[in-house]
């Protein structure tokens, strides 16, 4: 008889489905997306290829499945952590440290890329949490100008530089660690290209 693997056919699915999606994201990470196909995928998981099938129509509906999951724990992770401090200054610290290692670690493909793959349609289901993303960096950013912690700006204006220059300083190596010297450089730079300014300790001052 077969092994069940879980309690119950729902369970056995959701286990399946995670399978899935894993293998799509090892193999972003060791292949990249040209070339990569719903067969490796199925290898890779080491579930048929019908079953792969059963849960994605195709390649690009399994692409926007595994975008949608990663974003939507990191957003919800990112937003437990940031609560935990108080100085705007600090948060942005944190958004860029974690924005970075997300970078890293999931070797999603940046925007430009990902619309060139995907459908208008399949595209936009990935706005919504583009948009949590841009919403908690203009909050963090906008609570820094309130509280004299940086110069009056444009925020959207800022939000997408921000983005671009998290998504240019992101490793795109064979490691799922970023690089601490490149992570503290990229912070230095935002924290420095937004007007933050720090006392002899390396605190958070008031400009205003």
């Amino acid at each position: 008889m077969p092994r069940i693997a879980a309690p119950t056919n729902a369970a056995q699915r959701e286990q399946t489905q995670r399978k899935i999606l894993n293998a799509f994201g090892e193999l972003l990470f060791t292949h990249g997306l040209p070339g990569l196909t719903m067969t490796d995928v199925a290898k890779t998981a080491g579930v048929g290829r019908t079953a792969v099938y059963n849960y994605f129509a195709d390649l690009e509906q399994l692409l926007v499945a595994y975008a949608l999951d990663e974003t939507g724990r990191f957003v919800s992770e990112l937003r437990t952590k940031l609560e935990g401090l108080d100085n705007p200054v600090d948060r942005l610290s944190l958004y860029v440290r974690a924005q970075l290692e997300d970078l890293t670690r999931r070797h999603l493909p940046p925007g430009p890329a990902m619309s060139s793959v995907l459908s208008s349609d399949s595209f936009a289901k990935l706005g919504v949490h583009v948009g949590e993303l841009n919403h908690l960096l203009a909050d963090i950013l906008r609570d820094g100008m309130d509280q004299g912690f940086l110069p009056a700006s444009d925020v959207e204006g800022l939000v997408q530089l921000i983005h671009g220059s998290l998504t240019a300083s992101a490793s795109r190596g064979r490691s799922t660690t970023p690089d601490e010297d490149r992570v503290a450089a990229a912070v230095r730079f935002i924290q420095a290209g937004v007007g933050a300014a720090f006392d002899a300790d390396g605190n958070p001052v008031t400009i205003s």
